[in-house]
């Protein structure tokens, strides 16, 4: 019985053994080529769509050639982003806890799925893409409040605050820019959310509202980086908005605002004008006011009117101060095609190309209605993703953004390129050392051409209304 038992066990453990011959085949992995391209097509069939290629032998003498210069370094990158509206945080919070979470991964994470969002706007007080007007310090009609005792984050404890605290988890050096669209009503000439000016005898208490706003979120573990002393100081027809021409803009910053930082030991940048590209002499004119000057770290632009040379105006005047480009919509007519060509050309590379150090679009979310928004606010506003419920339907500004904060991390620097009409094109410089050329076929049909940088050559192609991100 013994001796049937061991036959039984040796015939079972090595009469049935493989051979190598009976394993199954498995091919290699394919070779991870040291070229990476993503690409994003105004049809939408490539949607941050990425794959490897190799280094070519040499130039190929059909097509142009695109040249970066690595010995060429302009401004360093702080990143790239969208503003986080109370309107698109709202949203975000109502979403279920899971499908939130991924969606912000998405947005902000670092992994394979992520396109990596390094900077963010958000409104001081309510923005037209909250569903209600709002102030720190809302009173009852006819008082006042000068040593703003009544101070208090008030709606931003609901949502926007929250949400902040979510994506700092993810992304602990995001950084964050504040711009206000009004300040309470009570400190303006009109009495109003809509338009009139801030009151002369409010300019030091406006300054201590900058002041406790900067604390209060400090002391939640929310860093402010940069504030801007008001959103377009020049568009006064918005609910909320004010209108501050350049000169009480500098009045503002020397005698008021920069000293209260400086007292309270506040080292939140000043960046001034957070408007159009068609008026540089205002922030000129800022900076031409020594007084003013040393208190701003730089020009804040948005591209509703003028062109991203605004920009370079403002560098050459004063190519000590930086510059920022911290608003761009995506509007419920565009198409998708057309919003992609025109954004990647002018807001990401035109701005970049112009010494800009960050590129926001707007809206980070609106619901299916273009909402929330105030009575009187933006009704067309897309933002980089839809939210209806729990469920996110990704927007073109999601993929314009995409397509350059994935691959171009804060403290990257551009670097020189060919400019060319045929192909607009960006570079940059990463701290890894890494090089990064944003490139678009403004064209209807497939542009073959050459990158060359250093002793390194790359032959592509892009099908027409194509941005191509290519990473080596």
């Amino acid at each position: 019985m013994h001796h049937l038992l061991f036959f039984v066990l040796v015939f079972s453990t090595f009469g049935c053994k493989k051979t190598p011959d009976d394993d199954p085949i498995i091919p290699p992995p394919p070779p991870v080529l040291p070229v990476g391209v993503w690409t994003t097509s105004g049809d939408g069939l490539s949607l941050l769509s990425g794959k490897t290629i190799d280094f070519a032998k040499a130039k190929d003498e059909r097509f142009p050639v695109l040249q970066v210069d690595l010995t060429q370094e302009f401004q360093p990158v702080e990143g790239f982003g969208y503003t986080l509206t109370g309107g698109s945080a709202m949203l975000l919070h109502q979403m279920g806890a899971t499908e939130r979470a991924a969606l912000l991964q998405e947005f902000f994470g670092k992994n394979d799925n992520s396109i990596g969002v390094s900077y963010l706007r958000v409104s001081i007080g309510a923005s037209d893409l909250d569903p209600v007007v709002f102030s720190y310090c809302d009173l009852p009609a006819g008082q006042t409040d000068p040593d703003l005792l009544h101070f208090n984050l008030s709606r931003d404890t609901l949502f926007l605050i929250p949400i902040l605290k979510e994506i700092l988890a993810i992304n602990p050096g995001i950084k964050i820019m504040g711009s206000p669209w009004s300040p309470p009503v009570w400190m303006k000439s009109n009495g109003s959310s809509i338009g009139g000016n801030l009151k002369p005898q409010f300019y030091g208490t406006y300054a201590q509202y900058f002041v406790k706003y900067i604390q209060a979120y400090g002391a939640l573990g929310i860093e402010i980086d940069a504030v801007t002393p008001q959103n377009e100081p020049q568009h006064g027809g918005n609910n909320p908005s004010m209108v501050m021409s350049a000169a009480q803009q500098a009045d503002f910053i020397k005698n008021h605002l920069g000293p209260a930082f400086q007292a309270a030991g506040i080292s939140t940048k000043i960046i001034i004008w957070d408007h159009n590209c068609d008026d540089p002499g205002y922030p000129i004119e800022i900076l031409n006011d020594t007084a003013a000057k040393p208190f701003v770290h730089g020009t804040a632009f948005h591209m509703y009117a003028g062109d991203a040379g605004a920009l370079s105006t403002v560098h050459n005047a004063h190519p000590d101060k930086a510059l920022y480009f911290t608003e761009q919509w995506t509007g419920s007519g565009g198409s998708f095609d057309g919003d992609l060509k025109w954004h990647i050309k002018n807001i990401i590379i035109g701005t970049m190309r112009n010494w800009s150090r960050v590129a926001l679009e707007w809206n980070l979310a609106n619901d299916p209605s273009f909402g929330p928004h105030t009575p009187g606010g933006c009704t067309q506003c897309k933002g980089a993703v839809t939210i209806n419920g729990s469920t996110a339907t990704k927007n073109v500004s999601f993929y314009i953004i995409g397509q350059v904060s994935k691959f171009v991390s804060p403290g990257s620097v551009r670097l020189g390129s060919t400019v060319s009409s045929l192909l607009p094109n960006v570079a940059f410089k990463r701290p890894d050392g890494k090089i990064v050329l944003v490139v678009l076929n403004e064209g209807a049909s497939i542009q073959s051409f050459n990158i060359n940088a250093g002793e390194k050559w790359i032959t592509a192609s892009l099908t027409g209304g194509t941005v191509g991100t290519f990473v080596w």
